[in-house]
Parts: structure tokens; C-alpha cells; sequence
């Protein structure tokens, strides 16, 4: 067994509110679940209007599978939050047995 972990940095810049955070990472959220099957939440800076750490998380049997899986995932954050800028990402897999 090997888990993919991801840690996603957007940046918001026109964003205003902690309301409209909210509605952008909510979309992003439940659309990388549906799309690529990870564990996705936002993981720290909650109470930033213009900044949002997500964190993934990805189960398989393979480690290159695991880190295509959160790759894609990666990429289509960046395609499907316009208004949001993809300051950094970091992959690890791991081998918790």
C-alpha cells in the first residue's frame, strides 16, 4: 500500500470575503473528490481571505500510480480556479507498512 499526500497553495487575490473564499474552495473541493477520487480539505490558513492551503490525499498500490493521480490533480486546480493563482505544490508518497 502507498499513500499520496499533496499540499496545494493558492493565492486570491480578488477575493474580499472569507464568504467568497469559501464558495471558490468549496467548488475546487468537491470537484477534485468527483474527478480523481482524493481525500480533499483545506488544511490551514482558514481564516485568510486571499490565501488557501488544500490538502489531498491519495490511496493505491503503486507509487507512480499515486503520484500521476495527484499530478492531474494539481493541473486541474490550476485550470479550474481562474481566480485562483498556484503558488506551490508538494507531493510525497509514502510506505506506511
Amino acid at each position: 500500500m502507498v499513500v499520496g499526500t499533496c499540499r496545494i497553495i493558492l493565492r486570491l487575490p480578488e477575493n474580499h470575503s472569507l464568504k467568497g473564499k469559501r464558495m471558490v474552495i468549496r467548488s475546487v473541493l468537491a470537484r477534485l473528490r468527483n474527478e480523481f477520487s482524493v481525500s480533499a480539505a483545506e488544511v490551514e490558513a482558514q481564516d485568510a481571505w486571499q490565501q488557501a492551503v488544500l490538502g489531498l490525499a491519495y490511496v493505491s498500490n503503486e507509487a507512480g500510480h499515486a503520484h500521476e493521480v495527484l499530478s492531474k490533480a494539481v493541473s486541474f486546480v490550476e485550470r479550474a480556479a481562474p481566480d485562483a493563482e498556484l503558488l506551490d505544490f508538494e507531493i510525497e508518497i509514502l510506505y506506511p507498512f
